[in-house]
């Protein structure tokens, strides 16, 4: 029996623009790539806490240009009281 392969992916961190409800529920508006192309969002589906590698943080299922994307918020260490977290992208890895 094989083990499934799975894809190595990296993380490409992101600006989002985000808007909070009175209850405190994060809602990402916009994603903005380093070279300043900015996609707005379209929908948020579904969201659900995630194991981020030992970090606890939260995965959105969000609708950009019609299409499904996974965007992933990665909250800090609680010590850091400044930095609430970060959010994040994956893509597949180059291959070496």
């Amino acid at each position: 029996m094989r083990t499934p392969v799975h894809p190595k992916t990296e993380r490409i961190y992101v600006k989002v623009s985000s808007d909070f409800d009175a209850t405190g529920y994060m809602q990402p508006k916009t994603i903005t790539w380093n070279d300043g192309r900015i996609f707005p969002i379209e929908k948020v589906k579904d969201f659900r806490p995630a194991s981020l590698a030992g970090r606890i943080g939260d995965c959105y299922t969000v609708v950009i240009h019609g299409q499904e994307k996974h965007l992933f918020f990665e909250r800090t260490d609680p010590l850091f009281s400044a930095r609430f977290g970060r959010w994040f992208v994956e893509r597949a890895a180059a291959l070496e």
